[in-house]
């Protein structure tokens, strides 16, 4: 399904949605789609993942005749260690807010370089805390980001596996911090294209 919020601007800058996943092949199709559609518009593109993700998204880019070793000497496609990047502001189980206002900020601007261009970001630090059983570090990652979005032009697509959540009432409190949610590809119809179209 995809839900919409109706008390938040629908503009692409401020765009942060979530994507449910059931498998990696699904989601670094659903990421490489989403990063590579606005490469070809001259946005450039930030991940934050995991080793095998990051692996997979790359692949899935070059089958989209991208160059990702170009993009990444031209400063168009910056790619991240999720817990890396987390580790930078993470502090007693829970975000700082002003640690990762620094390093999130720090990556997007490394892609801004001196051209005021909106960024097209992926990121699954915050599927990360859940699957180590930290929903509320998780929301409050979420909250930052939708923060960040009030000082930085960017739209971020979330990555969250499917599989945590099937007996876990608390989805909602994820589905909360988006301002659109897409369900599962197959779930009630929706097909790859509904994440893309949701960022033109």
């Amino acid at each position: 399904m995809v839900r919409a919020r109706t008390d938040t601007p629908r503009d692409a800058g401020t765009f942060h949605a979530v994507r449910f996943y059931e498998n990696k092949a699904s989601l670094c199709r659903i990421v490489a789609e989403f990063l590579g559609e606005g490469l070809a518009t001259g946005q450039p593109a930030l991940v934050i993942g995991t080793s095998e993700h990051r692996s997979g998204i790359v692949e899935e880019l070059g089958v989209r005749n991208l160059d990702v070793r170009r993009l990444q000497v031209t400063g168009d496609l910056l790619l991240l260690d999720a817990r890396e990047l987390m580790s930078t502001f993470m502090v007693r189980g829970v975000p700082d807010a002003e640690l990762f206002k620094e390093s999130a900020s720090q990556a997007i601007e490394r892609l801004r370089g001196r051209k005021d261009r909106t960024i097209r970001a992926y990121g699954e630090m915050v599927d990360l805390l859940w699957k180590d059983d930290r929903s509320v570090a998780a929301v409050q990652l979420e909250m930052l980001w939708n923060k960040l979005a009030s000082s930085r032009d960017f739209s971020l697509l979330c990555g969250y596996a499917m599989g945590n959540f099937y007996k876990d009432a608390s989805i909602d409190l994820i589905c909360q911090q988006h301002t659109h949610v897409i369900g599962a590809e197959g779930a009630a119809g929706q097909g790859r294209q509904s994440t893309t179209q949701l960022f033109r």
